[in-house]
């Protein structure tokens, strides 16, 4: 990305892409599901094309952050994403992960509600958390430390807690660590120095991200627009409290189970202190186990599967 302290190269993608765009999507999906006798094509992410006449459609849109934020993207995803978004809306269903999303559908692509189902994504690991095996890193881990789980892209806005970082330096005060799981790690070598306590961890095993979630004083997760937030109900699921902001589907999905701050380094700051109360870290952890457990991928599936129901008319 094109702006201060990241960027990433991806050499040799663009043969994949290619092949994909160009021949997979337009010549070979089609004949493979006629071939099958496909009754119904359900595309789980961006459509990259339109079954054939005679099979019904169902696609689900996770976000429209090519929509409303293009400078997060590179060139070549700000021109496909648009053709995406207009195969979407040929969908005679289209499954939203959020409320959130079904409102941006209808305001931004005109999707009629009649046509959208909203199926809340589910989590990979249960509230049952003392059964999902964890693995002590390789590295060393402080008594007290916060997490950030994401990829390394502007929207995340890792950026913001840089900025905040600075400024409890600058300040005088003293935060704990903060430890960054997510991808491209190549993304962050051109960022300049990072601030004191920074450790990038790059992609971790679960068993690992599940170690730092059981110990972390909480989950630091600025975002800037999510169609869901994932990472979010992951940690709540195993009473890792967590502070993000009121920013598209977050509130939906944390309900009243994180602490919310606004996307300024002051207040993310004031909330990582607060974090540090023991009595208040353990009022989050309760409230979010409970609202965890909302989310399931058995309710996502019964919430798929009764929407291919009615587009059959079964």
């Amino acid at each position: 990305w094109a702006i201060e302290n990241f960027g990433y190269r991806q050499p040799q993608r663009w043969l994949k892409t290619a092949y994909r765009e160009l021949v997979w999507a337009p010549v070979l999906a089609g004949r493979q599901l006629l071939r099958h006798r496909v009754d119904l094509y359900h595309s789980t992410g961006g459509p990259l094309f339109i079954p054939p006449v005679g099979i019904r459609y169902v696609a689900t849109l996770h976000d429209l952050a090519g929509a409303r934020h293009p400078e997060r993207f590179r060139r070549w995803h700000r021109l496909t994403s648009g053709r995406r978004y207009a195969r979407i809306q040929r969908a005679e269903r289209v499954i939203c992960i959020s409320r959130f999303t079904a409102d941006e559908a209808m305001a931004l692509l005109g999707i009629p509600s009649s046509r959208i189902e909203v199926v809340h994504n589910g989590c990979d690991f249960s509230v049952n958390a003392e059964r999902v095996p964890e693995a002590v890193p390789s590295f060393a881990v402080p008594a007290e430390f916060f997490l950030f789980v994401g990829s390394l892209e502007p929207g995340k806005n890792l950026a913001l807690l840089k900025a905040a970082y600075e400024l409890a330096e600058a300040r005088g005060v003293t935060l704990p660590p903060l430890f960054i799981v997510g991808a491209r790690w190549e993304g962050v070598a051109g960022e300049g120095k990072p601030p004191q306590g920074w450790h990038y961890l790059g992609r971790q095993p679960d068993e690992v991200l599940v170690y730092l979630y059981r110990r972390a004083l909480a989950l630091v997760f600025p975002s800037k627009y999510e169609g869901f937030g994932l990472p979010v109900v992951e940690a709540m699921a195993f009473g890792c409290p967590v502070i993000c902001s009121r920013v598209a589907s977050l509130p939906e999905v944390a309900g009243k189970a994180a602490l919310f701050a606004d996307l300024e380094p002051a207040a993310y700051l004031k909330a990582m202190r607060e974090m540090c109360d023991v009595s208040r870290r353990e009022e989050y952890r309760l409230q979010g186990l409970a609202r965890a457990g909302e989310f399931t991928w058995e309710a996502c599936a019964r919430g798929t599967v009764a929407v291919y129901e009615g587009v059959m008319g079964m």
